[in-house]
């Protein structure tokens, strides 16, 4: 029965959790400006992968699946490959999936098909084919790619969940199983910037070697990944731990002082997952209020649920991890890309860090969510280690990053592109309102139903041990009870017998009187039948009599 109770209550909360982390991969905003999108070219000599991208909301790069080459979005929040269209000669499991993001549903029946990605091949890699994209609320061929590679761990797959043996690992497992005991089995991303006229990276992406020029992110701090409970192991994501008390830097230069939701968090730190799915980064709430709420003119917009800022404003924003600075492109901390205006009328740009609201996390085990807008900032690399599914490398998996932002050009680049190159910063028009005038975001009923729902469940296996403990109490306390009662019950049968053998005499106690009918002089005294007296009463003479 405890095992029994404890699958269900497992299922419960794993249930809950596919349906609180969504990860999307696109953040809808109307009138994005449309653009045609860059197809990336096949992989050069040097073993990079060129990452297309479409208006610093998609990045993609070309996988080939059953001889077809197809452009598919790099996901790092997630670990499934699904395509659209038509694949040669892939082969149908007969099981099918719907996999569940922000634009719609993703759904059909699981595949195989030889599957070629960076110079490595997988003959008979699990995917799944998408025959109908009508419930997607966008054009994702016209956005560029015409499907998505999960490059999350392989144990967030649903693939792998529905196939059994090697066949349904993710296509990034399938690859590193073929070096399993290497301590290389790492990947590595690299993002562009558009609009950006002092940009010069080139999207990348990578596995088992680094970008060359970029070798000095090998030198960079080990960020160790946190892991959830083995339990939830399928919301394992690539998730790290900000500096402790200094992990988010603000406007006006000061930390801003968040506390976080994950239970087994240390004080004063945050847990982070890079998500390359995203494309505007998902805060807490107060954490967004601190870094627009201060900007003169900012207002809330219910609509696209963020802040609009004026577009010159220059806002700073620097993440901390290992002991390293890592600033934030001012063009990546508001957006012009998504043709918002003020609700006067004027143009407006978007606040990038937005309130964590569908991707909050009902099971506490992390706080925010960087995507896009925070990932052209660095360069990552990735290092599976031992979650890499049947692989024999016992190292724990850790995140290096290595900044790609230098603040004064970052000034300079910002300068030239939202002030036409006059250089506002330092007027009154955008200094930064006191604290004391800080304005926040209304809070929806659902977030505050949300938040109280992570207070009970991110403490689950607390109050499952808990549980436990009482149960194991509970049979004890009964135990308890029935041996104190068995002992009552001997003591007591043990001083009955001892009673009944006083009152035996020498009888050696083969014999107890049981009631004490009086003694013989007593009993002769009693009247009985066949005496004289009796025989007398009853009938009227002496039998004993003489005659006359």
């Amino acid at each position: 029965m405890r095992s029994l109770l404890t699958h269900s209550f497992v299922h419960t909360l794993c249930s809950l959790s596919a349906l609180a982390v969504k990860i999307p991969f696109h953040v809808s905003s109307s009138g994005i400006e449309e653009t045609t999108p860059h197809v990336p070219r096949q992989s050069s000599s040097s073993g990079t992968v060129p990452v297309g991208n479409t208006q610093n909301t998609f990045y993609y790069a070309n996988v080939t699946l059953g001889g077809r080459q197809i452009s598919v979005m790099l996901d790092t929040g997630s670990s499934d490959l699904w395509v659209t269209g038509s694949v040669p000669g892939a082969q149908d499991t007969g099981k099918s999936v719907t996999l569940s993001y922000a634009v719609g549903n993703a759904a059909g029946n699981i595949h195989t098909a030889p599957f070629q990605f960076d110079g490595y091949t997988v003959q008979d890699q699990a995917f799944l084919l998408v025959t109908n994209t009508s419930s997607f609320s966008t054009n994702i061929h016209a956005e560029g790619y015409d499907g998505l590679i999960g490059l999350g761990p392989n144990s967030g797959s649903t693939i792998y969940k529905k196939l059994s043996g090697d066949t349904g690992n993710s296509a990034i497992n399938r690859i590193f199983q073929q070096s399993p005991s290497s301590s290389n089995n790492y990947l590595t991303l690299m993002l562009n910037r558009r609009g950006d006229p002092g940009n010069l990276i080139t999207g990348q992406f990578t596995m088992s070697e680094v970008v060359p020029g970029f070798e000095n992110i090998t030198s960079q701090p080990q960020l160790a990944v946190e892991k959830v409970y083995k339990v939830t192991d399928e919301d394992q994501h690539w998730q790290i731990l900000t500096d402790q008390g200094v992990g988010i830097i603000g406007p006006d230069g000061q930390p801003i002082q968040v506390s976080s939701i994950v239970p087994k968090a240390p004080d004063g730190q945050l847990v982070v997952v890079l998500d390359s799915g995203f494309t505007l980064p998902q805060v807490p709430r107060s954490m967004s209020d601190a870094i627009y709420g201060r900007v003169q003119g900012a207002e809330w917009s219910t609509s696209s649920q963020a802040w609009l800022v004026p577009c010159g404003q220059l806002i700073n924003v620097t993440f901390n991890f290992g002991g390293v600075s890592y600033p934030v492109h001012p063009l990546d901390v508001s957006s012009s890309d998504f043709n918002v205006a003020f609700s006067n009328g004027s143009p407006a740009c978007l606040g990038t860090f937005q309130p964590i609201s569908s991707a909050f996390s009902l099971l506490g085990e992390y706080d925010m969510i960087l995507g896009m807008a925070f990932l052209r900032n660095v360069y990552t690399l990735i290092n599976f280690g031992n979650l890499v599914e049947g692989g024999s490398n016992s190292n724990n998996p850790y995140i290096q990053l290595l900044s790609l932002t230098d603040e004064a050009a970052a000034v300079n680049d910002f300068i030239q592109v939202r002030t036409n190159g006059e250089n506002l910063i330092n007027t009154s028009q955008y200094a930064l309102l006191p604290a004391s005038q800080e304005q926040h975001s209304p809070e929806t009923a659902a977030e505050k139903k949300a938040q109280y729902e992570e207070e009970v469940l991110s403490h689950w296996p607390y109050i499952l041990a808990g549980c436990l403990v009482f149960l194991v109490l509970l049979i004890g306390y009964c135990i308890w009870r029935c041996c104190c009662r068995r002992k009552r019950l001997a003591k007591k049968k043990a001083t009955q017998q001892k009673q009944g053998i006083v009152s035996g005499g020498g009888n050696n106690g083969t014999y107890a009187q049981l009631q004490d009918s009086g003694s013989t002089a007593t009993l002769a005294m009693q009247p009985m039948r066949g005496s004289t007296l009796d025989f007398k009463h009853e009938y009227a003479k002496d039998a004993f009599a003489t005659h006359a």
